[in-house]
């Protein structure tokens, strides 16, 4: 027990020591919360961006449907005629849109043209496509001698919110949250197997390359010095993963409040409203940052916390003790690559399973691949928020548990035979003939 512990420290110090390490340690949190600040301050750059987009309608009919909003302004160019509208535009307009005079209202949504020195989004056109769809059908309905008012009085928008048999209320927000938080944890675990499982293998190929692995194998046992590199490397995961978390939470939570700021700021001068009024909007209709903090309750974060801690462990633990076996079968990380792809598959199918999970997360596919052990600790997490039952998840952690004993049985004794190997590209034929040694 006391050479483990000096292994498991041997290996933790090591890894932390680590210049990379260190430095990923540190720039991670700063890199991934930057760019989560960089993609939201574009959106929002490019929301404030204002396009003047001139029109000319010569059916006379459309004209009133073309309404500013906040980032596109209409100028009525109708006056001046196609060509002498394209001139201008092409100087003081994003695009001039050309609705032609057609004879009948049923040919009026024919031969409309956009121009413009650029291709247009695809949102804006839509926005103008949807503008001129409402115009035309209402003015359909005008012909028919119906009112139109009474028709539009008659749509009605239904938001359903889902409350289980227990009373527990949720809503669309409450399931983005479930499908981003399930999603977030699973793939942590995935990032973490394929980060430090390599690690652990790397560790393993540059000890018995540099024939350090014959003067430490004769003071311990295989299996010690497979399990301390397990475990130590762990460890020094768990560290980065703890401060990742905590530094990454604290910069978020900073950013959004910053970006918080800047934006009601942007939206008061927009809308020529001052901060106390902006203030008493989003007091009277709750943002929603505010429905997602409240939809965090019907979450079941000690379930998932507690899942998190075994399934990250478990998971790691199999597939840490599989790349310690390939990396004491070869001799070169180049010769791991026939080893490599049976490993990830399974990994790849729980991520790909993952996406069918957020969409029923208690189906049979989602069940399956929840209970199977290589598949469990990512689809097992995406299925948690959704609300799993207890007998599921036990089952879940029982089975994990004997495949990891039955795995690390096996990894030791490729371990303990390949250790010393060298010189030969081991086949699967003789990978089998070493577990009978």
């Amino acid at each position: 027990m006391g050479k483990l512990k000096l292994i498991i420290k041997r290996e933790f110090f090591a890894k932390v020591k680590n210049k990379s390490f260190i430095v990923m340690t540190i720039l991670s949190p700063l890199l991934m919360v930057g760019l989560v600040a960089l993609i939201v301050f574009l959106n929002q750059k490019n929301s404030e961006e204002i396009r003047t987009i001139a029109f000319v309608d010569e059916s006379n009919l459309l004209a009133s449907s073309f309404e500013n909003t906040t980032s596109i302004k209409y100028v009525d160019l109708t006056a001046l005629g196609i060509d002498e509208a394209r001139k201008q535009s092409e100087k003081s307009y994003y695009g001039v849109l050309f609705i032609p005079k057609n004879d009948s209202l049923k040919d009026i949504s024919k031969g409309i043209s956009f121009y413009s020195e650029d291709a247009p989004s695809l949102s804006l056109l839509g926005d103008i496509e949807n503008k001129l769809e409402k115009k035309i059908r209402d003015l359909k309905i005008e012909q028919l001698n119906i009112d139109v008012a009474k028709i539009k009085a008659t749509e009605t928008n239904v938001d359903i919110v889902t409350e289980n048999f227990s009373g527990e209320k949720s809503s669309k927000i409450g399931s983005v949250l479930r499908m981003f938080a399930g999603g977030g944890f699973g793939y942590l675990i995935f990032m973490f197997i394929i980060i430090y499982g390599t690690s652990v293998m790397r560790s393993v190929i540059e000890e018995k390359t540099s024939r350090i692995i014959e003067v430490i194998i004769s003071s311990v046992k295989p299996f010690q010095l497979m399990l301390g590199k397990i475990l130590g490397n762990a460890l020094a995961g768990i560290l980065q993963f703890i401060i990742w978390m905590i530094s990454a939470g604290l910069l978020l939570t900073i950013t959004v409040y910053i970006l918080g700021i800047e934006a009601a700021e942007s939206t008061s001068a927009m809308g020529q409203m001052s901060p106390e009024m902006v203030k008493q909007m989003q007091q009277s209709s709750p943002t929603e940052i505010q429905l997602a903090l409240a939809e965090l309750k019907n979450l079941p974060i000690l379930t998932m916390f507690f899942s998190f801690i075994f399934y990250f462990l478990g998971g790691y633990l199999i597939y840490s003790s599989i790349y310690a076996a390939i990396g004491a079968a070869v001799d070169s990380e180049t010769d791991t690559q026939q080893f490599m792809m049976p490993v990830l598959m399974p990994l790849m199918i729980a991520i790909y399973v993952g996406f069918s999970v957020i969409e029923n997360p208690h189906g049979p596919i989602a069940l399956g691949f929840s209970i199977f052990p290589l598949t469990s600790p990512i689809v097992m997490l995406m299925r948690i928020p959704f609300g799993v039952p207890w007998w599921q998840i036990a089952v879940s952690m029982a089975l994990l548990l004997l495949t990891f004993v039955g795995i690390v049985w096996f990894a030791a004794k490729i371990y303990r035979v390949g250790i010393l190997m060298y010189g030969k590209k081991p086949s699967y034929k003789e990978l089998y003939k070493w577990l009978k040694y």
